[in-house]
């Protein structure tokens, strides 16, 4: 009778509980908390508090990890350029139409959201260790996107990935086709890898 009584009482309590989202960079949640987002440092914030925002504007906060982004399906600006930034994780954000994260420490970034075309201005600059940036659209990111000499777009990072692992020494500048021309990492095509030792390897990857 008593266990029937204590499901009674809560029950109801418990299908009024709110989805938390994992935030465990404790100055991301500080910066949520300064713009009044959330309101404890507990390494989670509401979910319900976070999907509807479409501007977020976090540049300067020594953030390294973006974690928790992911549930924010509404965004439409994202600020987060010069913090600590090591990766960042945009593929679960379709609504996204700009995107400053410049002056990071990126190594890695995804932003295959399946909208790509709907993000007009992306500015990467100033991040020295990303080489490669995933996408859904080489070419509108070739054409519209902002990125270091050194960082190209591709579909699938991890090819490049593994040519950079194999040469720890030397960090890849750019690629180029048979004509000097830039162009990201493409299958079934010779192209041409420059090194900042001043080394060039021709590269054809078939798929």
């Amino acid at each position: 009778m008593k266990q029937l009584l204590f499901l009674l009482l809560f029950l109801p309590l418990l299908g009024l509980s709110q989805p938390f989202t994992f935030v465990p960079d404790d100055n991301f949640e500080q910066a949520l908390i300064n713009l009044g987002v959330d309101f404890q440092l507990d390494d989670y914030v509401e979910t319900q508090g976070i999907d509807s925002i479409t501007y977020l504007y976090i540049p300067s906060n020594s953030i390294a990890d973006l974690t928790g982004v992911e549930d924010f399906t509404a965004l439409r600006e994202l600020y987060c350029h010069s913090n600590q930034l090591t990766f960042l994780d945009l593929s679960n954000n379709s609504q996204l139409f700009e995107v400053s994260c410049g002056n990071n420490q990126l190594t890695s970034m995804d932003v295959r959201n399946g909208n790509n075309q709907g993000l007009w201005y992306f500015n990467s600059m100033n991040n020295q260790a990303l080489n490669c940036i995933d996408v859904d659209d080489v070419a509108w990111a070739d054409y519209n996107w902002a990125r270091d000499t050194w960082t190209s777009f591709s579909t699938n990072c991890s090819v490049v990935t593994v040519i950079d692992d194999k040469l720890p020494n030397k960090r890849l500048l750019k690629v180029v086709d048979i004509f000097g021309r830039t162009i990201s990492p493409k299958p079934n095509i010779p192209l041409l890898y420059i090194f900042d030792d001043g080394t060039v390897e021709k590269k054809l990857f078939v798929e």
